[in-house]
C-alpha cells in the first residue's frame, strides 16, 4: 500500500508541476495569454500541496526522489503534448532516474 499510494501521489504531483509548467510556457513563449499562465501558476501551487500527502515524513528524500519522476515525466509530457521525440540517451537518463526513485524511496531501512 505505500508503494502504491507513494507511486500514485507521484504521477499526481507530475501532472501538477509539469502541466502548470507547460501552461506558463504555452502562455508566455506561444503568447496564449494571462489565462494560460495563471492556470499554470495555480496548477505548480497544487502540485507543492501534493507532495505533503506523501507517507514517508522526510521532505528531502520526497523532494529528492521527485527529481527522478520529474525528469521521466517532462520526456512523457513532451511526447503527449508537443510531439517530442526522446532518443535512446533521453530513454536511457530517464531509466536511471527513475531507477534512483525506487533506491532513494523504496528500498526498506532499519527503523
Amino acid at each position: 500500500m505505500f508503494v502504491s499510494r507513494s507511486i500514485a501521489l507521484y504521477i499526481v504531483a507530475a501532472l501538477f508541476e509539469i502541466g502548470g509548467a507547460w501552461l506558463v510556457w504555452q502562455g508566455v513563449r506561444e503568447h496564449r495569454g494571462w489565462i494560460w499562465i495563471g492556470a499554470g501558476v495555480l496548477a505548480l501551487g497544487a502540485y507543492g500541496f501534493v507532495a505533503t500527502f506523501q507517507p514517508d515524513p522526510h521532505f528531502g528524500r520526497i523532494l529528492a526522489a521527485y527529481g527522478g519522476v520529474f525528469v521521466a515525466g517532462s520526456l512523457a509530457w513532451g511526447m503527449v503534448m508537443d510531439g517530442f521525440r526522446p532518443d535512446r540517451w533521453d530513454v536511457l537518463g530517464a531509466l536511471i532516474c527513475l531507477a534512483g526513485v525506487a533506491v532513494i524511496m523504496y528500498v526498506p531501512r532499519p527503523r
